[in-house]
């Protein structure tokens, strides 16, 4: 099998620049919407019932902490794996690793919870290709980059991982 180069990719998919960093192109937005008086309150209007990405992150550069108010489904597809660093609204931190090895306790998918703080990086050399799947779908109004003073000020026992993933 010959494995396609990051470049390849970007431009086979049709990848734009993410503003956390990586690259991007949404496949899916369902021609549904839940009216905004049937979501929850963190939700300031109508959201499509669900929507999905392909992204692509390179070794070398970051997905930088953010936040969404949906959950989010990440699925691996190909290249290296990708550790998902997440922060909960509580302080506690988990990694999720996706990736084909399951017996090294990598995942094919993994949710992050909604709320949550989260970035990413490649393992190794190379790139990850993954998508994520968001419900109720995303809006870029729902999207809250991390600032890594605040970040610092809320989380102090997070410093390494907050100094590593955000743009300050």
């Amino acid at each position: 099998m010959n494995k396609q180069t990051a470049e390849e990719l970007i431009k086979q998919l049709g990848l734009v620049k993410h503003p956390e960093g990586g690259w991007y192109r949404e496949t899916y937005r369902s021609g549904e919407v839940i009216p905004g008086a049937a979501l929850p309150a963190r939700f300031a209007g109508g959201r499509s019932v669900c929507t999905a990405i392909y992204f692509l992150l390179q070794s070398g550069d970051i997905s930088a902490l953010h936040r969404i108010r949906s959950d989010e489904l990440w699925h691996f597809y190909s290249g290296n794996s990708l550790t998902v660093h997440v922060i909960t609204p509580d302080g506690e931190y988990y990694l999720l690793n996706l990736g084909p090895d399951i017996t090294a306790g990598e995942s094919y998918q993994s949710v992050v919870p909604a709320g949550c703080w989260f970035g990413a990086e490649v393992s190794g050399e190379g790139y990850s290709l993954v998508g994520c799947t968001v419900a109720p779908g995303f809006d870029f109004s729902d999207f809250e980059m991390g600032n890594g003073t605040t970040l610092l000020e809320q989380y102090p026992d997070r410093a390494e991982i907050i100094l590593r993933l955000t743009r300050m």
